[in-house]
């Protein structure tokens, strides 16, 4: 660690989700939000404490959210109780789902992952097919499915592993230099980023009128912290996402909108769009693009994961509107446009080669056994878009704000909460891979326009108002590309 990093090493439960939440802006007093174990919670194979990390950060938004439902409905601050088994299993929900009894199927395509380089190691990733044929492009291999995995390493092979960096994200590509953290903390970037992954700024005073359609107060309906929000979503995967299905599960009406244009990933999907209506629009044509503002100017918030300076930055002029941008690497500095994943983030960061030196079997590299950057800058970012909007209530609702958290900012969090005594983090726990051995009732059974879902239930309970799912998954473009009416409509 950094010697002028912060560090949280002896910090307690309490202390990060209040110290969190008043990072962010909004307050940390009222009833107490509980993370619970009905007996002592599992000990992951990963050496950096982001066990405890997923707990808390599905933490923050519940302590949010709930604040908010206690300022519009005029009631006592709920409680919030997390149990930490329930935590860590919701933190790799995309790979323990069952679709009509068959388990989902591996996300990882065959050429990507870590390869060596003349100095090092580069992670390719080749989840969406412009970014396979990309890298195929850089390495001079044919883009005929030909390719074999030895032949991509063969390939890399002749490259140093910045040079390959550079040219990959200059053509379209996503492949990162493994680094150390010493590496790392020695880039311009990584002095770039803040201390806390929750970055929130006001971008307009309350002086604006507001938009038609958007609400100024938003009535307290009772039944969940954020019924009658309306929430807009353009993401991909899996950070964003999961920001907008957690808004979900607290009550906000979410409208995902897709693009015929762009791949998706539908064995992802068909996790996180759970709580969310589906749209899809052309945004190349006249009637998308007018369909899109509309919804864009009648929105409370606008979630986005197409990184810094896209349109939903373009909207958050627009007077009472929250804007949640998730990015790889965060707003400023030389790398705030650039894409990546969280496999990427974790390898070029040091966080790979800190697993492996600690893991002790001679790998240059080691992940995390969950997308733990993902997930966590997921709720992180649905605390902050709840810490605006109870700040946007404070200053009578016409007040914008823009919400950033990156993957990056992520990491740098998890790697203040220390480091887990010898291999003690190593230990055997429940098979995340497949929930052998995990708590039935941590799932849910539920029919979707594919069949019959199993997945893991929300894993927060909110007294007086239980969070969960209304909308199951559904075909893209299910939906008509309209509000659901709300209380006062």
């Amino acid at each position: 660690m950094a010697p002028t990093e912060a560090t949280r090493a002896g910090y307690t439960a309490d202390d990060i989700v209040g110290g969190g939440l008043e990072s962010a802006g909004s307050p940390s007093g009222g009833a107490p939000c509980v993370i619970a174990t009905r007996r002592p919670g599992p000990r992951r194979p990963v050496i950096l404490q982001d066990r405890a990390a997923r707990a808390r950060s599905n933490c923050h938004v519940r302590f949010g959210s709930r604040l908010l439902y206690a300022v519009r409905n005029q009631r006592p601050v709920p409680t919030v109780t997390v149990p930490l088994q329930h935590a860590v299993a919701e933190f790799r929900s995309e790979r323990l789902y069952q679709l009509n009894g068959d388990p989902a199927p591996n996300l990882w395509g065959p050429i990507g992952g870590l390869h060596p380089t003349r100095d090092g190691y580069v992670r390719i990733h080749d989840g969406f097919p412009n970014h396979r044929d990309g890298i195929l492009r850089v390495l001079g291999l044919p883009q005929d499915g030909s390719v074999t995995r030895a032949d991509v390493s063969g390939a890399t092979r002749a490259w140093s592993k910045v040079d390959l960096e550079t040219a990959a994200l200059e053509n379209g590509a996503c492949a990162y230099a493994l680094r150390s953290y010493e590496e790392w903390d020695a880039l311009p970037q990584a002095q770039a980023i803040g201390p806390f992954p929750i970055s929130i700024r006001k971008i307009s005073d309350g002086g604006m009128v507001p938009r038609s359609g958007a609400a100024t107060t938003l009535p307290g309906d009772g039944d969940k912290c954020l019924r009658g929000l309306r929430v807009l979503e353009l993401s991909r995967v899996l950070a964003a996402p999961v920001a907008g299905r957690t808004l979900a599960a607290h009550g906000a009406d979410v409208l995902w909108v897709t693009s015929p244009e762009l791949p998706a990933l539908p064995a992802l999907d068909l996790d996180t769009s759970r709580g969310k209506r589906t749209v899809q629009l052309d945004l190349d044509s006249e009637e998308g693009k007018e369909t899109l503002l509309e919804l864009a100017t009648t929105c409370d918030v606008f979630i986005q994961g197409y990184g810094p300076g896209s349109l939903a930055g373009s909207r958050s002029t627009t007077g009472g509107i929250v804007v949640g941008n998730l990015s790889a690497f965060g707003p400023e500095g030389p790398w705030a446009r650039r894409r990546g994943f969280d496999s990427l983030v974790q390898t070029c960061s040091g966080m790979n080669v800190l697993e492996a030196e600690h893991y002790g079997a001679g790998e240059p590299a080691r992940s995390t056994p969950c997308q733990a950057l993902d997930h966590a800058a997921g709720y992180f970012l649905a605390a902050g878009v709840c810490a605006a909007l109870h700040r946007k209530a404070a200053d009578g609702g016409t007040g914008s704000y823009v919400v950033d958290v990156s993957l990056a900012g992520v990491m740098k969090y998890l790697r203040s909460l220390g480091l887990y005594e010898g291999r003690l983090g190593f230990e055997d726990g429940p098979d995340l891979q497949t929930a052998v051995g995990m708590d039935t009732e941590l799932f849910e059974t539920r029919r979707t326009g594919f069949g019959e879902l199993r997945g893991v239930r929300h894993s927060a309970a909110v007294d007086r108002c239980a969070p969960g799912w209304d909308e199951m998954p559904k075909p893209l473009g299910s939906d008509i590309p309209a509000w659901l009416p709300r209380r006062g409509d």
